[in-house]
């Protein structure tokens, strides 16, 4: 049970009043570096802006409180907001919230039964795939209040999206335009000044200055959503039906595993920083707590944010009491001080997510994927890519996944070989190879099988043959790592055929997993203990004491 004991209980042993100031230093630091995040990342969701304060502040806490890393630092990111926006459009907030608490579910199972270390069984290729379809699809999301386009809502399809943007070209806002542009040069440019305070705050305090006191035509949050929610987050519970929760599992899954990827990379990443090993399935428990009470305290889904996480612990933050802290100082801004939010421009707001979209997407990583990696990676690259940005994230992680597998199990069947023993007297044997080989009669047949026997290079057993003289066929298997239910029931055959031929079949070095299967399979037992020898010499010689 050591491995979901919450990080926090271990560290606050040996915690000390220094360590303590750093957390809350570090705290408050990250706590300003989530705010504009929060806010943007909540209304390119399709969600109110207060409701990204709410997932930083209660989200935050479980993954804090309950998480297995020391530094990680929760809530929403950019990664959920291309499948929190198709949700919102298709479901409500309803459909969003039933799909936040059913991923918390999930994760918390997934942390219970110990499959931490199972996450890191998606490939690669998918991971880069769908972070570089998001990145675009965000990118493209916020064009609309980047350039000031007075148009309706968004549409959530990538295409219809570009349709539109092309239809209401000619509204574009050159206010507006300049502002956003400003806000992504200070964006660009202040992390050459300092580090200590988040460009993207610097870039909303300038331009909120500006086209407040200015009196610019710029839509801001306020003339947008109206007056902002400056209380604390109430329990909700959703309006729940048997049908909604069926509609939301498949979404609900994509959100649990994004959340446990992303999450987990994130602790390996601080893991690096600090010298220090998190504990898997308590971070799962910790991320799926935070988002079941996210979703019934009106947030969206969340998850460790790598960027945060870092933050954290570049301003001295080890324990998880920052992560806590950073949570109390959102609360506090959000109860004093959300009604100034109302004047940020939504151009700032675009220009913050759009230098995110850019700084999340892996592009030479992407490119050398394309250039380098085997076909069947860059097929699933590039198909998940794709899938995420023309459908949408669910459909690209259950094919990315599939066709993963299946291009697997493909190569994994190619491996898979049999090769028949040459004969002393063959007319094609090299000279000095003779010399090598074992001479032994007609009658008995070599086959030498490599790779692993599983359902998809069963049929490689097949070609095992034989002739009129053939009276023994010795299977040597010492290269087969592993054998399935498909390959036993195919090498059943193979026995039934040559027992009617009056053939015996002898197997040789069988290794430690294909035995066991054979044993429970009572394989063994019907074929004879006999007949089953430890190296092909042994082998051998019984084979030739038959024919004999």
């Amino acid at each position: 049970m050591n491995d979901l004991k919450p990080k926090l209980f271990e560290v606050l042993k040996d915690y000390n009043k220094e360590q303590l100031m750093k957390d809350i230093i570090s705290g408050i630091i990250v706590a300003i570096i989530a705010l504009p995040l929060s806010i943007a990342l909540a209304i390119a969701s399709g969600v109110g802006p207060e409701q990204g304060l709410y997932t930083a502040i209660i989200a935050g806490f479980f993954i804090s409180f309950f998480g297995g890393s020391r530094v990680q630092i929760g809530g929403p990111t950019a990664a959920f907001v291309v499948i929190i926006y198709g949700i919102v459009a298709q479901y409500g907030t309803d459909g969003l919230v039933v799909a936040t608490i059913l991923a918390g579910i999930i994760l918390v199972i997934m942390g219970l039964c110990r499959f931490g270390s199972l996450i890191k069984y998606i490939p690669y290729t998918i991971t880069t795939g769908f972070t570089c379809g998001i990145a675009v699809t965000l990118f493209v999301g916020q064009l609309k209040d980047f350039f000031g386009l007075e148009m309706g809502a968004v549409p959530s399809e990538f295409v219809q999206k570009i349709i539109a943007y092309a239809n209401h070209i000619s509204t574009i806002n050159a206010v507006a335009l300049g502002i956003g542009a400003l806000a992504v040069v200070i964006m660009l440019v202040w992390p050459k000044v300092t580090d200590k305070i988040p460009g993207s705050l610097v870039a909303i305090i300038i331009t909120t200055a500006i086209v407040y006191f200015a009196n610019l035509p710029v839509n801001t949050i306020g003339s947008v959503y109206g007056e902002l929610n400056s209380s604390f987050p109430a329990f909700h519970m959703p309006s729940v039906s048997f049908e909604l929760v069926q509609e939301m599992l498949s979404p609900a899954f994509t959100i649990a595993i994004l959340a446990g990827i992303e999450s987990l990379l994130s602790a390996v990443v601080s893991d690096g920083m600090i010298g220090d090993n998190h504990k898997s399935n308590a971070e799962l428990i910790g991320q799926g707590l935070g988002n079941i009470f996210s979703g019934l305290f009106g947030g969206i889904p969340a998850t460790g944010a790598i960027a945060r996480t870092a933050a954290n612990v570049r301003n001295g933050g080890r324990t998880p009491i920052a992560g806590i802290v950073h949570c109390i100082t959102l609360a506090i801004i959000l109860l004093l001080l959300m009604p100034l939010a109302a004047l940020i421009p939504m151009t700032t707001l675009a220009a913050v997510l759009l230098v995110v979209a850019a700084n999340m997407a892996d592009w030479n990583s992407f490119f050398r994927l394309c250039k380098t990696a085997p076909k069947s990676d860059v097929i699933v690259l590039v198909a998940t890519f794709f899938l995420t940005v023309f459908f949408d994230l669910v459909v690209a992680i259950e094919v990315g996944v599939v066709l993963a597998s299946l291009l697997f199990m493909k190569r994994m069947a190619e491996t898979a070989d049999i090769k028949t023993w040459k004969y002393v007297d063959e007319p094609d044997i090299t000279p000095g190879e003779a010399e090598k080989l074992r001479d032994i009669p007609r009658s008995i047949r070599v086959f030498e099988i490599s790779g692993p026997l599983f359902f998809a290079a069963a049929d490689q057993i097949l070609g095992i043959n034989s002739d009129h003289r053939t009276k023994v066929i010795v299977i040597r298997m010492r290269s087969v790592p592993a054998i399935d239910a498909s390959a036993m029931k195919t090498l059943r055959e193979l026995v039934e055929r040559a027992e009617k031929k009056h053939i015996t079949i002898i197997f040789s070095h069988v290794n430690e997993q294909p035995m066991a299967v054979m044993e429970k399979d009572h394989f063994v037992e019907d074929v004879g203990k006999d007949n089953f020898r430890t190296n092909i010499v042994e082998a051998l010689d019984y084979a030739e004491s038959l024919v004999k």
